[in-house]
């Protein structure tokens, strides 16, 4: 199979995705905004923006705490030409060990608290819509070495700005010639913990400098339909 006819697998790793933890659940400022919305604490979503005094005590908590990373993610790879026409496969690991598979049909609010509705409740009963047998999104409890199993992926092409310099279309070729997933940070700040960073075999950089998560996912699906034959 050519790389013309090859599916792209992007895994966005250690999100900034998750439900409050229990441990804080009871802090003034998560209990307030709950409160508001009729929901129980620990079935809410983490939120640095609101819960940021709350977060203090939290470990690694400068990864923690961006669901917005996710949903404008979710937003540039979904609405793109390569999902569009069946070529991507685009997988959310949190930074909690949970994986969110991704049906291509899924169309993700655009509306942020819209969003933030949809991923409790996908946290909450594993999938969405719940009663559904064939959800659009499926929430496993599953860290990254197993999850690379399910996609049957030995290693990763990583992509951090300390990486090798490539070209976006150089990086999805890598990735199909090898049928490694192409690993982009889901969080704000911070590094890969050294588990994911042990299954990156090559790591490139499409800048020298940070950039946003979306920014890289857009460049890196624009270089992968580039090489597709779909620009």
């Amino acid at each position: 199979m050519t790389a013309s006819e090859r599916i792209v697998t992007i895994v966005l790793a250690e999100s900034s995705l998750e439900l409050v933890p229990r441990e804080i659940a009871s802090h003034p400022s998560i209990r307030k905004w709950a409160s508001v919305r009729g929901k129980n604490p620990a079935e809410t979503l983490l939120d640095t923006s609101l819960h940021y005094f709350a977060m203090k005590k939290l470990r690694d908590r400068e990864k923690r705490g961006r669901p917005d990373i996710v949903h404008v993610s979710l937003l540039e790879a979904l609405s793109s030409p390569l999902n569009i026409e069946g070529r991507l496969r685009f997988v959310v690991h949190t930074v909690g060990d949970y994986a969110i598979f991704v049906d291509p049909s899924t169309r993700i609010p655009r509306n942020y608290l819209r969003f933030v509705g949809l991923m409790e409740q996908v946290l909450k009963y594993g999938k969405a819509p719940p009663e559904s047998e064939k959800p659009l999104l499926r929430a496993v409890a599953i860290d990254f070495p197993r999850l690379l199993r399910e996609l049957g992926a030995r290693e990763v092409v990583l992509l951090d700005e300390g990486g090798t310099r490539e070209k976006p279309r150089e990086i999805c070729r890598k990735s199909l010639e090898i049928s490694a997933p192409i690993v982009i940070g889901g969080f704000p700040r911070g590094d890969f913990s050294p588990t994911i960073r042990s299954y990156a075999r090559h790591v490139y950089s499409i800048y020298p400098k940070p950039l946003d998560t979306w920014v890289v996912v857009s460049r890196v699906v624009s270089g992968c339909e580039e090489l597709v034959g779909l620009l």
